[in-house]
């Protein structure tokens, strides 16, 4: 069975694409960048720790929609439009994850939406 997640304390999808969908016992989370959930605009700083922290406490909102926690990532992939915020943004996820982090991959890509300079999608245990 699959089902899709949605929740107000995260943004919006700005596509045709779920929050997240849950199957099979896991949990799938779409991709999110630093978007404020009331008014999906980017936060404003132009720092990625900042854009950061957001991002993860939007997965965080969607990952406790579904029913779950951020305890229970097992693997994520990191976005980041300069691999030369890799410390900082790491500083940052490391307060998410620090006991039991997941699995990860971290790519540099040319650009992010909304020209965001992280955006992080998540695998969950439900």
């Amino acid at each position: 069975m699959i089902e899709s997640v949605a929740t107000e304390h995260a943004p919006k999808a700005i596509g045709p694409y779920s929050q997240a969908i849950k199957a099979n016992g896991l949990l799938f989370a779409s991709g999110q960048v630093a978007l404020d959930p009331r008014t999906q605009q980017l936060v404003q700083g132009g720092d990625v720790a900042i854009e950061t922290e957001r991002v993860l406490e939007n997965l965080k909102a969607v990952v406790e929609a579904a029913g779950s926690s951020l305890a229970h990532t097992v693997k994520t992939t990191v976005y980041l439009a300069d691999l030369g915020d890799f410390a900082k943004m790491n500083e940052v996820y490391a307060r998410y994850f620090g006991e039991r982090p997941p699995a990860r991959a971290t790519v540099q890509v040319s650009r992010l939406p909304r020209d965001a300079r992280v955006e992080i999608d998540l695998i969950a245990l439900l």
